[in-house]
């Protein structure tokens, strides 16, 4: 397997990007593999990499269908119901509770709503 060539963090050169640099270009890498990286050395750990793509052998990136913006919804709102209480939380349910705040904390009152 030959080695990747690898580049100092910044100083790659031009024709390559990263996965989010495509994105924010509008590309994706459309089934390219990495051919490259950067590092960035660190003092305690080992060094952080990016990996780089060709611009020129990216694609545009595939438009949201109206089945796909529906099934995005979808997962969405499943994430702010709440399984203890089975209501809509209004928020996004952290992961680390796994739960609404009302639940995870019975004993703490709910701050009172300005309307």
């Amino acid at each position: 397997m030959a080695a990747l060539p690898v580049y100092r963090w910044r100083l790659a050169p031009d024709g390559y990007a990263t996965y989010r640099q495509l994105r924010a270009r509008g590309l994706r890498p459309g089934g390219q593999g990495v051919v490259a990286q950067m590092e960035r050395p660190r003092r305690r750990r080992g060094p952080l990499v990016a990996y780089l793509y060709l611009i020129d052998a990216a694609k545009p990136v595939r438009p949201m269908t109206p089945a796909r913006w529906a099934a995005l919804a979808k997962a969405n709102a499943a994430r702010r119901i709440c399984p203890e209480c089975r209501r809509d939380a209004g928020y996004v349910i952290p992961p680390s509770l796994g739960m609404c705040s009302t639940c995870a904390f019975p004993d703490h009152p709910e701050p009172a709503k300005e309307g």
